[in-house]
């Protein structure tokens, strides 16, 4: 390799997670795991944005020079209004968690949640989608991403339930043409019982359990809670107590989903199964 050469390799491409609140990602964590395994120099930062400061945010990085953005909760459907090109998935979920700045100055943006959440349940936790019937806690963003591969895996049923019946009903009857997907009160839900209950909503975040009735738990379910923490989160706590047989947390989607935006940004997959191992060990038995 040549002077030129080997100092170009060792130019650092910037890279940040954006979101409110957003110190406790494990993204760069992970963003410079996967960076090692493949000899690649980068900076990949955790940053704050106040609530309507998203928009300047973005064009602020992009004209500091950094080459891609993953976006967190609360602004994944904010992200879709502000790119110039964006992928099939991100434009059927409406929600956008990658972005890459292309050298032309133009945004193109992408949504990897739901092929990660697909790769963990599936690779991961050998969960089958396949006719299981599956709940979808909360009607935002991050439900937005994860609903049309979910129902492309053919399961019996997803239901969808909410605090707001208008959201609900409204993504439902968006993503009917997906597949058996409606939207059920809290009522409802509790009449039935699932065998993937999902939780995404920001619940977690903040401490908190959603509104959920007792016994929807079927035999041999998971209950799979999109955020994470250091410790067991409220919504794992609560599903263990009511009989979800095993409990999950969103860190090997976290895994998943980064890398797709990591190969989308630098055309090289990373091995996820060590980046998971690496920055949760005891994961599985969770």
């Amino acid at each position: 390799m040549t002077a030129d050469l080997f100092e170009f390799s060792l130019v650092k491409k910037r890279f940040a997670v954006i979101g409110n609140p957003v110190a406790h990602s494990k993204s760069p964590e992970i963003h410079q795991i996967f960076a090692q395994q493949c000899n690649i120099v980068l900076d990949y930062q955790a940053i704050h944005v106040d609530h309507g400061g998203f928009a300047q945010a973005l064009r602020n990085l992009q004209a500091r020079g950094f080459a891609g953005i993953n976006i967190t909760v609360p602004y994944k459907q904010n992200a879709a209004e502000q790119v110039d090109s964006i992928s099939k998935r991100a434009r059927v979920a409406n929600a956008v968690n990658t972005i890459k700045f292309e050298d032309d100055g133009s945004m193109y943006g992408d949504n990897t949640d739901g092929e990660g959440l697909l790769r963990d349940l599936e690779k991961n936790l050998c969960q089958s989608i396949c006719d299981s019937k599956i709940l979808v806690v909360g009607a935002g963003g991050a439900a937005r991403g994860i609903l049309e591969p979910i129902l492309a895996a053919k399961p019996e049923m997803v239901a969808i339930t909410n605090r707001t019946a208008k959201r609900g009903i409204s993504i439902s009857n968006e993503f009917l043409q997906y597949g058996p997907v409606s939207w059920q009160s809290f009522d409802q839900v509790s009449e039935l019982s699932f065998d993937i209950v999902v939780n995404a909503t920001s619940a977690s975040l903040t401490g908190d359990i959603p509104n959920l009735p007792n016994q929807i738990f079927a035999p041999g379910s998971l209950a799979y809670d999109m955020g994470y923490g250091e410790q067991s989160t409220p919504f794992i706590i609560w599903a263990k107590k009511q009989g979800a047989a095993r409990t999950a947390n969103g860190l090997g989607m976290l895994v998943e989903q980064a890398a797709s935006s990591f190969k989308l940004w630098h055309q090289v997959e990373p091995d996820t199964g060590a980046a998971l191992l690496a920055i949760c060990p005891n994961r599985m038995q969770s």
